[in-house]
C-alpha cells in the first residue's frame, strides 16, 4: 500500500525543466524509519502589515510552535521553514529547523507585497538539493501563506513556477486572508481550493486561525494514509493527497461555521 512520499521518487528536483525521478532511491531512506515533515509558513511583511497585524502575527506564532511541538508520532522529525516576503524575499534561517531547536525571530514590516518572487523563491527551495533533503522518509510538504493585501508583482508567473514542483502538488496548501484589502480568491489560486482559505477580521481571529490552521494542517500532513476503492484496488499518490487536503478542507470549513467567522464585519478589530 502506498504511505505517502514512501516510494522511490525524487518529487522536488528538476532536471533540465523536466522533473527528475530516474534515482532508484533518492529519499537515500534504505533502514530509516524516522519521517520527515517540513513546514512552510509564508508570511507578508509588507508596509500593510506594519503596527498591530504584525505585532499580533508575532506574538501568536511564538505561542505556536510549543503547539506544533506535539504534533505527529514519535517517529516524525518536524522542521519549520518561515520565509518573507516585502520588497523582496527573506528566509527567517538558512535552512528548515527541527521544531525542538526553533526559535521565533519576530518581523517587521516594510514595503511592497512581492508574492510572485515568493512563490518562485519556495519552488527552488523545494527540492532534494536543498531545503527538502531528509535522509529520512518525508511527508509532502505543509505550505500555510498568510498575507494582508493584494501581490505588488507578477504572482501569477510566481504561481505557474511553482506548481511545476511536484512538492507542491503534492504538499498541503492552506492561505490566510488578513484585513479588508486580502483577495480570497487569489489566495484559493495558491490552495487550489477555496475551501482551505480563511479570513480574519480581527486581532482575536487572527491568533485564532493561525493556530487552528497550523496545528491541523501537521497533524493531517503527519498522518500515514492508505487508501482503497470500493472494489478494493490501491488508489494512487495522487489521490491519497487529494484526500488529505479534501479532509483539511473540512475540518477547516467546520470550523468556521461552527464559531461564526462569516458574520464578523470587515477590520472589526484593526
Amino acid at each position: 500500500m502506498l504511505d505517502d512520499m514512501d516510494t522511490a521518487l525524487d518529487m522536488g528536483d528538476e532536471l533540465d525543466g523536466e522533473l527528475s525521478f530516474y534515482d532508484d532511491d533518492p529519499l537515500n531512506a534504505t533502514g530509516v524509519s524516522r519521517k520527515s515533515l517540513v513546514i512552510f509558513f509564508l508570511i507578508d511583511t509588507s508596509g500593510s502589515m506594519k503596527g498591530t497585524k504584525m505585532g499580533e502575527l508575532n506574538t501568536v506564532m511564538e505561542e505556536l510552535i510549543p503547539e506544533i511541538r506535539r504534533v505527529g508520532e514519535a517517529d516524525t522529525d518536524v522542521k519549520i521553514a518561515v520565509l518573507t516576503f516585502s520588497n523582496s524575499v527573506m528566509w527567517m534561517y538558512s535552512e528548515p529547523i527541527s521544531i525542538e531547536d526553533f526559535e521565533w525571530i519576530r518581523l517587521r514590516a516594510d514595503g511592497v507585497t512581492s508574492m510572485g518572487a515568493a512563490f518562485k523563491e519556495l519552488s527552488i527551495r523545494m527540492s532534494r538539493n536543498s531545503f527538502l533533503n531528509s535522509p529520512s522518509l518525508s511527508f509532502a510538504p505543509v505550505m500555510f501563506l498568510m498575507t494582508d493585501g493584494y501581490p505588488s508583482d507578477d504572482y501569477k508567473t510566481g504561481l505557474a513556477s511553482l506548481k511545476k514542483n511536484s512538492w507542491y502538488k503534492y504538499g498541503l496548501k492552506t492561505a490566510l486572508g488578513i484585513g479588508k484589502e486580502a483577495n480570497d480568491d487569489m489566495l484559493a489560486e495558491f490552495t487550489g481550493t477555496k475551501d482551505t482559505v480563511v479570513h480574519a477580521y480581527s486581532g482575536g481571529q487572527l491568533a485564532h486561525l493561525i493556530k487552528i490552521i497550523a496545528v491541523t494542517s501537521s497533524q493531517i500532513g503527519s498522518k500515514s494514509m492508505t487508501l482503497s476503492d470500493d472494489t478494493q484496488h490501491e488508489l494512487g499518490m495522487q489521490d491519497v493527497f487529494e484526500s488529505k487536503q479534501k479532509l483539511l478542507g473540512e475540518q477547516i470549513q467546520e470550523i468556521i461555521k461552527s464559531e461564526g467567522y462569516g458574520d464578523v464585519p470587515f477590520d472589526s478589530g484593526w
